[in-house]
């Protein structure tokens, strides 16, 4: 997605109405996921005369623990390797493949992920975790359609879990069906418990998002201060209401929360490059040089290499015109 538009040749600058959205999808989306804690029952405990036969039931529950533990603790790879030593020992395991389909998904094989879950869903049509993780896989890879019909199919075993309602609104807006996502994101508000802002101020943000994209300025606006109101140190909350009051035309405003964003997270790049077109549409060139200059270098550390060129281009075609400008100023 586009954070800000080439400059024109004319040097003007404008401010691409799109949203940054840079960070949401890692850690939002991740709501979606549900790890099938210890589903396996366990043999009953033969009596005390009898010798004990660990069977491969046994041995796969043995494996499948290990497994869930490594996942909850982020090592991935040891999970997707105990999950596909208990699927050996169990092939009718259903929570294994779920559960690697999760570990695959966090480690980046949406493709494989998918695979299991379908896999887990033949097993046990109706294990909602399964379908979560299936929507987050197939959201990965951009196949929102597929998404939706997952969380479709979570829904209707579980009218009452706000993520499934919540992953479907991001998927519907990144086909640009905003009334749908706000109607999912409703939905969302409307299952989930108001003592957890954390998730709360997600929805807020992302239905502002979606309202911004139907010019509904000040609903986005309200919104993103809804947001505000739950985490003052909620830093895309302050670049998204930047970015409304830039599309009402309260440049200032736009300024101000550009500057609020980048005291509260100094290397977002695209504040700088933002705030930078705004100055210059103010006529302060030299403040617009200098958000420029300082964009480039963060995406530079950031081995953002095509927003780095961009930028360049931006700093040299506004030097060029200032240049322009001071000569004809002379003559």
């Amino acid at each position: 997605m586009n954070f800000y538009t080439f400059l024109l040749p004319e040097a003007n600058l404008s401010l691409n109405p799109t949203i940054n959205r840079f960070m949401s999808h890692l850690y939002r989306i991740l709501f979606g996921l549900g790890i099938a804690l210890v589903l396996v029952v366990l043999p009953l405990t033969a009596p005390a005369q009898a010798i004990t036969v660990a069977t491969p039931m046994a041995i796969a529950s043995e494996i499948f623990n290990s497994g869930v533990e490594k996942l909850q603790g982020n090592d991935y790879l040891g999970a997707i390797e105990d999950f596909t030593k208990a699927i050996e020992r169990d092939p009718n395991l259903a929570a294994a493949y779920s559960n690697r389909c999760l570990a695959r998904v966090q480690w980046g094989d949406y493709t494989a992920a998918a695979t299991d879950c379908t896999q887990a869903l033949r097993l046990n049509p109706d294990n909602t975790e399964a379908y979560l993780n299936q929507g987050l896989a197939y959201y990965r890879l951009g196949n929102y359609q597929a998404a939706i019909a997952d969380y479709t199919e979570a829904i209707a075993r579980h009218r009452t879990d706000f993520r499934a309602y919540y992953n479907q609104g991001l998927a519907r807006f990144e086909l640009k069906d905003y009334p749908g996502a706000i109607a999912d994101y409703n939905q969302a508000l409307r299952q989930h418990h108001p003592s957890d802002t954390s998730l709360l101020l997600e929805v807020y943000n992302d239905r502002g998002l979606a309202r911004l994209m139907l010019e509904n300025i000040p609903g986005a606006i309200a919104d993103f201060e809804r947001a505000i109101r739950l985490d003052h140190n909620n830093h895309r909350a302050f670049y998204n209401r930047a970015c409304a009051c830039h599309h009402s035309g309260n440049l200032q405003g736009a300024i101000r929360d550009f500057t609020l964003a980048l005291q509260l997270e100094p290397n977002h790049a695209e504040a700088y490059v933002n705030r930078g077109i705004i100055h210059h549409q103010l006529g302060l060139q030299q403040a617009a040089l200098s958000d420029f200059k300082t964009a480039s270098g963060h995406f530079e550390q950031q081995g953002n290499t095509a927003a780095y060129q961009q930028t360049l281009s931006f700093i040299a075609r506004l030097q060029q015109w200032l240049l322009s400008s001071d000569e004809n100023a002379i003559a």
